[in-house]
């Protein structure tokens, strides 16, 4: 076995995104060498649970992200070569061009980061908002104490805590608890199940969840329809009531006798 199929092996759990890396082809490899050396019975039981599992990466709402340099990124990762990219960020000015040591990549529900140095320090980037990429001929050196799982944990509690900036109280329908699980994060969830207070004559339950802004609050409960009600803050029930006045304008259904919208009717 080579030392390439070696490596590739320890994406052997993910076919998908190996081949989105490069190593598809590798790893097909690995895999048939692999299955040639084992004992008949070991075999006859991998290929058991190559049968029986399969792992779908993204979530049911997204095929994951479009990486035209994913692979590029990856040769520079195994190859410890240094990268100019040119980057679309959120904040101004947007577009920015950048000197990477690339050191790890990470796939998290579907989509691709690129954790590199950039200045002597540590940055996570999204792959799919690299908008150029040119490898240099010149090699880097690791950081040596570099841990990139503990990294990303690292990076992922700190996001955590600094991403929601309030709170906002709810009431939720029984029909509505019942989809949380599917429809927003395990912060979501937690808070919900951690401020609930018993039901209410209707079995509603109220609760005080976490939210990132107004905007994107208004868009996450708009998920739930009529099975949420939006108690406070006083701001985002008024933008929840202008909503719920223009849906039901979009919907209203015509007038049977003169085949206008009531509110045309009289006109």
């Amino acid at each position: 076995m080579t030392a390439a199929e070696a490596e590739a092996l320890a994406l052997a759990g993910l076919p998908g995104p190996a081949a989105e890396l490069g190593l598809g082809a590798v790893l097909a490899a690995a895999q048939l060498k692999l299955d040639a050396a084992m004992p008949a019975q070991m075999r006859t039981r991998a290929a058991m649970i190559r049968e029986r599992f399969h792992l779908d990466a993204p979530s049911w709402y997204s095929d994951g992200d479009s990486v035209p340099y994913l692979a590029a990124v990856a040769g520079a990762v195994w190859n410890r070569q240094r990268i100019e990219v040119r980057y679309r960020r959120w904040r101004a000015p947007t577009d920015v061009t950048r000197i990477l040591d690339a050191h790890g990549i990470v796939l998290k529900a579907g989509k691709w980061y690129l954790v590199a140095r950039a200045n002597g320090d540590m940055r996570t980037y999204r792959v799919n908002q690299i908008l150029d990429l040119a490898v240099l001929d010149e090699r880097f050196e690791r950081a040596g104490d570099f841990d990139l799982a503990g990294y990303w944990a690292t990076g992922i509690t700190e996001f955590r805590t600094g991403l929601y900036q309030g709170e906002a109280t709810i009431r939720l329908s029984p029909a509505g608890r019942e989809r949380l699980g599917d429809l927003y994060d395990a912060d979501f969830v937690r808070a919900v199940d951690a401020t609930a207070g018993d039901p209410d004559a209707s079995s509603w339950i109220t609760a005080v969840v976490p939210i990132e802004s107004m905007r994107s609050a208004e868009t996450g409960f708009l998920r739930l329809g009529a099975d949420i009600e939006v108690l406070a803050p006083t701001e985002l029930r008024a933008r929840m009531s202008a909503i719920a006045r223009s849906l039901a304008a979009a919907y209203e259904l015509p007038c049977p006798a003169c085949g206008l919208r009531p509110e045309r009717a009289s006109t």
